[in-house]
């Protein structure tokens, strides 16, 4: 235990900067990535990691991991049907992969409940087959028929500016998604999206649409999981973190403060932040690596609005460093800066609290308010493992090597695992 706690000091001396995204490589095999889910979904294995130590459940044991007092925070987004697929009248196809919106909004929801019209940052797969004019894509919805179009309204580095357009005024830009798109599945998974995976690449409580891929740790919850939780009192709060396609971007670079961070829009209520204000004493316990980075980042924000007292709303984001330098040395505790983050938004009148958060998490930080976590098995070099080696440090490697051994399912259809923070 001595030794433990020693490397984690060890650890948390380190500078996410100078981390080589070399030393998180691990072997994953082909054969080990969960194509599909798992029929049951509670049935998934779950590894419990506590101090140093570890052991084989499935989710539906979660119950009997956790006090009577625990926590769980999810992630409630929703996944939108962010692929469309436009013919040609060559017969050649597009595909336009909806990132995220313009500027030109302010957040998602205001965005996805545009009519007629809305200007989305996109991919575009058969870039080169579409030199000039409107892409076409006719498709029925009961009795009427839909016209929708495509222009090309700015090119960015990696990205399009699309201008779409429908002729049913009133409907709304999610409705038109969710009628002419297809599921974004992790490329990883090699496949097409298939009828069952509409419902299975949703968490059951998914409920405000903007994510482009799904905060996987909560496929494994059931209506029955989530009811035998309850009835041990074990509380379950919601936020939104809208998951955009940066969650699948490789590290290319060597050092990590070369890497730059994809920034996600976060969406919290006052009294979800006044709900863990009351119950920092009790054990949270975040569903999945988003849930997390929401939470984490409501700290900074707060440390923020302490700093920078007249900080306006478009000014109040995390950035990717902001835990590791200036910001870092102020030293609030969680209960200090939730505090200021509820002020602000009463002096400011805001009931949500909606902006974006590009906070990294890797072995060096120190974690504010969240005691556990619930994740699945990631990448080989991805931020997530990252995130997870900055909870249970040098450990990962045996947990994955343990998982790997024991036939766990990885990446998003995969198995998932319940990890401690150490105790103090």
């Amino acid at each position: 235990m001595f030794t433990y706690i020693c490397k984690l000091i060890l650890q948390l001396a380190m500078h996410p900067r100078d981390l080589s995204i070399l030393d998180f490589q691990y072997p994953l095999p082909e054969e080990r990535i969960a194509r599909y889910p798992l029929a049951q979904r509670d049935q998934s294995k779950l590894l419990v990691y506590r101090n140093g130590h570890w052991y084989d459940r499935i989710y539906q044991e979660l119950p009997a991991e956790l006090s009577p007092d625990s926590i769980l925070v999810f992630n409630n987004t929703r996944v939108v049907e962010a692929r469309i697929l436009f013919k040609k009248d060559t017969g050649g196809q597009v595909e336009i992969f909806c990132l995220e919106p313009d500027d030109r909004y302010p957040d998602i929801t205001t965005a996805m409940m545009q009519t007629n019209e809305v200007w989305w940052n996109c991919l575009v797969g058969g870039a080169k087959k579409w030199k000039e004019g409107a892409l076409t894509l006719h498709y029925i919805d009961g009795n009427t028929q839909y016209t929708l179009t495509a222009t090309k309204f700015k090119q960015h580095t990696e990205t399009y500016c699309i201008h779409f357009q429908w002729n049913q005024p009133n409907t709304a830009f999610a409705e038109v998604l969710h009628k002419a798109g297809l599921m974004p599945l992790p490329p990883y998974l090699n496949r097409m999206a298939e009828e069952t995976d509409k419902e299975r690449y949703q968490t059951i409580y998914a409920q405000n649409d903007g994510s482009v891929a799904a905060p996987t740790a909560g496929l494994h919850f059931t209506d029955t999981l989530i009811q035998a939780l309850r009835e041990k009192n074990i509380r379950d709060t919601y936020v939104t973190l809208h998951v955009g396609a940066g969650t699948f971007k490789p590290v290319k670079a060597l050092r990590m403060q070369d890497h730059e961070m994809h920034a996600e829009f976060i969406d919290v209520t006052r009294e979800f932040i006044k709900t863990i204000l009351a119950t920092l004493d009790q054990p949270i316990i975040t569903v999945g690596t988003t849930s997390l980075r929401t939470v984490e980042s409501l700290y900074w924000l707060g440390v923020k609005t302490l700093e920078q007292p007249l900080v306006s709303i478009q000014e109040l984001t995390v950035s990717q460093w902001d835990p590791y330098e200036n910001m870092a040395a102020a030293g609030y505790s969680a209960e200090v800066a939730l505090k200021a983050l509820v002020r602000w938004m009463e002096q400011h009148q805001q009931e949500r609290l909606i902006t974006k958060t590009q906070i990294i998490i890797a072995p060096g930080y120190r974690f504010r308010i969240i005691k556990g976590l619930i994740t699945n098995f990631h990448q080989p070099q991805s931020t997530l493992l990252l995130l997870v080696a900055a909870i249970v440090g040098d450990d990962w490697k045996k947990i994955y090597n343990h998982a790997l051994k024991n036939d766990y399912r990885f990446l998003s259809y995969g198995d998932g695992c319940l990890l401690w923070l150490p105790q103090q």
